[in-house]
């Protein structure tokens, strides 16, 4: 009943919203490119909203004295403030400029961390909020408090923290725009263009075109013909122009060539750029992450000297020393926890050739030994007395309020790993439309629309092909050339595997191999294949939507045995769990028959980039491209 009550609210927000920006003139269209690099119109609804939200980190009440830094997520970037002084009460009065529209991340995270500690800060607490529903409550607040929560737990407040927040009328952006762009040229300062500083100002743009026909522009923009353009005539040229022919090519702050996608326009991107540039802004940018932003001038220092590279995606393989993924449901960077010392030993087997000669002389054979005897050492009673090191080492990654049982009831720290979820945890999305292919696991994901795809982004290693993936006893025509999904597991990650389609269970088929890690490290090492070198299980999956669908979990490091809970001939319904993997991180791989599925468009674009995408299951993966 409370539920309902409380979407039925956010919706009338929501809609109170949109009737508010209807009264706002908004940029009609925008500029996106093409192959050849051409401008191309697209117009532009209310829907489609772009704006400025102006979020304000007032002030903090903690439990202890402490000097204090906030960090904010937004998306890709992350900001912090300066550091407060010795207090219960730090204040920063920090604000910062977001993009906001429909279809971009709306959902903030605000992250206060202790700064006393030589070796790293730590975080203190936490709270999320959602910008769009913040600046349409009713009253308006000019500040608003919220409850700091534990990363440990959730459902334990460790202080609270003063915001604001408020989105700025496009009308007066526009102007306020406008009014720093006639600043760059305005020499005499008062406040209007001759003739002149006009023509400056648009050699300033970088668009020849414009600068050839600059006399024409001038007698446009000088509505009233009294020989100087002011700051509203400005305004006006300027959301005319960039409506039918734009004269803005280049950033006159930045001097970046403006390629102005469906995400970012030309207006916004200079407004916040000229924020950075005036130093108006009062977060320090320029992080991924709020770990990343809490070392502040020591990551800096260890970027500069090599010894931690931070890189969206792994792009360079393996010289990145930390993860970092982007969460599908906040579309904000997050960035994954791993020990160092397995780090640097990831590096030294997976990333040179004499490592690889090490496992091939039989460092293979000593893997599987540790294996098995580390699965051992997990299915005992002393084992359970792990579980407390591994929730705090995990502590804001695993939600214990979604787990099925109490703490309490795990013997093993095994029963723990594969521990259950309450019912309805992971909504299935499109739950009665079996042409609506679901994520099969909380996990780090990749999805590729071919083979060949994959290879070029993500998979490194020699010789990866369907046909060695699949092994010998299973006949790979059906999936050559056929769509690829990565689902990566981490050790902190919920660890039964679900169905991502409706259909029929064919066929099982084991593979033996070795148990290789399947971390990036790994999986971007050019001197092994780990996906067709692994000890592996293969199911085939009978659709009528999508055809055969080949199922395949690798173990990995660490990693006993691969179970199911499902038999040959079973009917299973997509969300249904398929079997688990035990302690260790592992992986699942989603084969689809060539065309027979056009997979959700965020995230091909993300793999596209060398980033996973952070889901759960049930999410939404992608659709039947088969009527």
């Amino acid at each position: 009943m409370g539920n309902g009550n409380s979407r039925e609210a956010k919706e009338s927000r929501r809609s109170r919203l949109r009737q508010k920006l209807q009264k706002f003139r908004h940029i009609r269209s925008r500029c996106s490119r093409n192959a050849a690099g051409m401008g191309i119109q697209r117009a532009v609804t209310v829907e489609d909203f772009s704006g400025i939200a102006l979020l304000t980190l007032i002030g903090a009440d903690m439990k202890f004295k402490d000097k204090w830094l906030a960090c904010v997520s937004f998306g890709e970037q992350t900001f912090r403030t300066e550091i407060s002084d010795t207090t219960e009460k730090p204040t920063w009065n920090s604000e910062k400029k977001l993009l906001l529209e429909k279809n971009g991340p709306s959902l903030a995270r605000v992250s206060v961390f202790e700064t006393n500690k030589l070796s790293s800060n730590k975080l203190v607490g936490y709270c999320e909020l959602d910008i769009f529903d913040f600046i349409v409550q009713e009253p308006e607040l000019a500040c608003k408090s919220f409850d700091l929560l534990d990363p440990a737990s959730s459902s334990k407040v460790v202080g609270s923290i003063f915001l604001s927040c408020a989105i700025e009328d496009p009308v007066e952006t526009e102007k306020r725009f406008a009014k720093r762009i006639l600043s760059v040229v305005d020499y005499n300062e008062d406040g209007q263009l001759s003739f002149s500083e006009f023509s400056d100002l648009i050699r300033a743009f970088g668009n020849l075109v414009a600068a050839n026909k600059k006399e024409e522009l001038f007698r446009a923009a000088d509505l009233n013909g009294d020989g100087v353009v002011t700051i509203d005539e400005l305004a006006s040229l300027l959301a005319l122009q960039q409506e039918k022919e734009p004269i803005i090519n280049n950033c006159p702050v930045c001097g970046e060539a403006l390629q102005v996608s469906d995400k970012l326009n030309a207006m916004i991107h200079m407004t916040l750029c000229f924020d950075e540039g005036t130093g108006n802004q009062k977060m320090t940018g320029g992080f991924l992450t709020d770990r990343q932003a809490s070392y502040g001038w020591m990551f800096k220092l260890s970027e500069w000297t090599h010894l931690s590279t931070y890189d969206v995606g792994l792009n360079t393989g393996s010289s990145a020393s930390h993860i970092v993924v982007i969460d599908r449901k906040t579309k904000r960077l997050v960035e994954e926890l791993i020990d160092s010392k397995i780090v640097l030993s990831m590096r030294a087997i997976y990333q040179s050739k004499i490592g690889l000669r090490l496992m091939d002389q039989g460092a293979k054979e000593i893997l599987q030994r540790l294996s098995e005897k580390q699965g051992k050492k997990m299915n005992s009673a002393e084992s359970a007395q792990k579980i407390p090191s591994f929730l705090e080492f995990f502590k804001d990654q695993i939600n214990m309020a979604e787990v099925k049982y109490p703490l309490q009831h795990f013997k093993t720290f095994n029963e723990f790993f594969i521990r259950e979820l309450k019912l309805g945890a992971r909504p299935i999305a499109s739950r009665n439309r079996d042409d609506v292919a679901v994520c099969g696991a909380d996990c780090r994901l990749m999805a590729f629309q071919s083979v060949e795809d994959s290879t070029r982004f993500w998979i490194k290693g020699r010789k990866f092909s369907i046909r060695g993936l699949l092994g010998k006893s299973v006949n790979p025509n059906a999936f050559l050339d056929g769509s690829l999904v990565i689902f990566r597991l981490a050790p902190q990650d919920y660890h039964r595997f679900h169905v991502p389609v409706s259909g029929v269970i064919e066929k099982f088929e084991d593979v033996s191999g070795s148990l290789y890690t399947v971390n990036p490290i790994a999986v971007n090492s050019k001197y092994c294949n780990v996906f067709t070198e692994n000890k592996r299980t293969v199911a085939i999956i009978s659709t009528l939507e999508f055809g055969k669908v080949a199922f395949v979990a690798i173990g990995a490091t660490m990693v006993g045995s691969i179970n199911f809970v499902r038999k040959e001939g079973d009917h299973v319904k997509k969300g249904d769990e398929l079997g688990y993997f035990s302690f260790g991180g592992s992986t699942v791989i989603c084969v689809f028959e060539k065309d027979s599925i056009r997979i959700d468009e965020d995230l091909l674009a993300n793999s596209g980039r060398s980033l996973e995408t952070l889901v759960s299951v049930g999410m939404q993966l992608g659709v039947s491209t088969r009527t």
